[in-house]
């Protein structure tokens, strides 16, 4: 492994300057906060690339037969590397996404009647280079592992030439932004407000017949674009006006996801795991003696904690699977966080991995994140592909990273937009359960999607 530190770039900035290289990804602590937000990550032109389409793996555009989370095993075994402690945790690897649609992998579940984008349901591209930031210490490296050259002279040579490329990239001009484009719209959802208040109320005589605790529904919006649209300088928006902690932009040519996630979906650091499922949202308020109490009446929320509590069994549950007996704690529940537009409760569930177990078996225990299916997790889901009936694609999988020195880091892809040509796509949803009122459902997913409209919206990219 070859090391260069940088001189500091702010990595938004860092990002417009490899804008337009190929199969970007910013992994980016745009919040910033002591423990969630330290790293970010930039990576482009990987020397591989895993996919998985209608349950089939395929490395490079070669199809692989077998089990897909076996061939992911199988592919970051050959390249595993020791970690390094005194730099961030991703050292090269694999980062990008696992679509919700990839639970058929793992449990027998009907098929959505809708496809959206016809998106794969996991593209996972491998990195030799990483371009790391430490917020805490404004530090930041280039960090180099010569794969895929086997041969330990040749993967030294190729380690500093590659340095040396993104050392050069990184000290150019920023690209030019084009900040302003025409209106987006009119924006479409797949329900009408009747009919997401009629789903909901569907979920909730499920729940009162005995057949599930509690669901998930969302609703999908989508919206043409000009051709003035400039996917990263709308990333910079979004980030801006919704600073996240698990916030991400992938661009793979056409295909831009853009990410400004609060929630962790899984990390595994060494042997320890942690998740932070949300469950609970309230609208902020720019009075602040209003905004406390919409705050208080959050925490204090019968429904949301019984939610939250929900969730967090499920995960205990899941964890359990691969975690070693009686290490699975909660050293927090339903905790209040705030972010720019919202509060949430947020609880924290860790736990010990068992030696035999890797980030692939975490990942596939717990995929995907029950803050977003409902519980029992398997029942869920049929009920989210009866009611929503259109493929979730990316929205409720996740996003991130297994490195090659087996740390991983991944969020939920929620507030998340997908960007295929000229069509922009997301989702805003909720938990349902017996306490809920429909209306006020169908009012919560739309503060969770103004901070998307908000951002589509505007004809600057602020946030440089």
């Amino acid at each position: 492994m070859h090391v260069q530190e940088l001189q500091w770039i702010a990595p938004v900035a860092a990002m417009r300057r490899l804008a337009r290289r190929s199969h970007l990804t910013f992994l980016d602590s745009a919040a910033s906060h002591e423990l969630l937000g330290r790293y970010s990550y930039l990576a482009c032109d990987p020397f591989g690339t895993y996919m998985v389409a209608d349950g089939r793996a395929s490395w490079n555009g070669q199809n692989l037969d077998g089990d897909p989370w076996e061939v992911l095993r199988t592919l970051l075994a050959k390249y595993r590397q020791e970690h390094r402690p005194d730099l961030p945790p991703f050292q090269g690897g694999a980062a990008g996404f696992f679509g919700y649609d990839l639970n058929r992998t793992l449990e027998r579940l009907p098929v959505p009647a809708a496809s959206g984008h016809r998106l794969p349901q996991s593209i996972l591209h491998f990195y030799d280079v990483v371009v790391s930031y430490d917020h805490r210490n404004d530090r930041s490296w280039i960090v180099s592992t010569g794969w895929p050259e086997q041969d330990p002279a040749h993967r030294a040579t190729r380690a500093r030439q590659r340095a040396d490329e993104f050392a050069a990239l990184l000290a150019t001009a920023d690209l030019a932004r084009n900040d302003a484009h025409d209106a987006v719209g009119p924006w479409h959802s797949n329900f009408s407000r009747a009919g997401y208040i009629a789903a909901v109320q569907r979920v909730i005589d499920l729940i009162q017949a005995g057949d599930v605790f509690q669901v998930n529904i969302a609703q999908r919006f989508s919206a043409h674009l000009p051709n003035s649209f400039d996917p990263a300088a709308f990333y910079c928006q979004l980030r801006s006006l919704n600073p996240a902690p698990f916030a991400a932009l992938l661009r793979y040519g056409n295909l831009t996801i853009a990410s400004s996630s609060p929630e962790r979906f899984l990390k595994l650091d060494g042997r320890r795991v942690e998740t932070r499922p949300i469950k609970g949202t309230s609208a902020r308020s720019a009075d602040a003696e209003e905004d406390q109490r919409r705050a208080q009446l959050l925490v204090t929320s019968d429904k949301d904690r019984a939610e939250n509590i929900m969730i967090v069994d499920l995960l205990r549950s899941d964890l359990s699977r691969v975690c070693t007996p009686h290490s699975v704690e909660v050293p927090a529940l339903c905790d209040l966080e705030s972010y720019a537009s919202v509060h949430h409760l947020v609880s924290v569930v860790t736990g010990q991995l068992e030696e035999r177990q890797d980030a692939v078996a975490l990942l596939r225990a717990c995929f995907p994140g029950g803050s977003i299916t409902g519980a029992p997790k398997v029942r869920s889901m049929e009920i989210v592909t009866e009611i929503e009936r259109i493929a979730r694609e990316i929205y409720c999988g996740a996003i991130g990273f297994i490195a090659f020195n087996g740390r991983m880091d991944t969020n939920i892809a929620i507030r998340t937009v997908t960007i295929d040509a000229d069509l922009a796509t997301f989702h805003a949803g909720g938990g349902i359960t017996a306490m809920s009122d429909p209306a006020a459902e169908y009012e919560e997913t739309l503060v969770k999607a103004q901070r998307m409209f908000d951002a589509f919206a505007t004809n600057s990219s602020g946030g440089s």
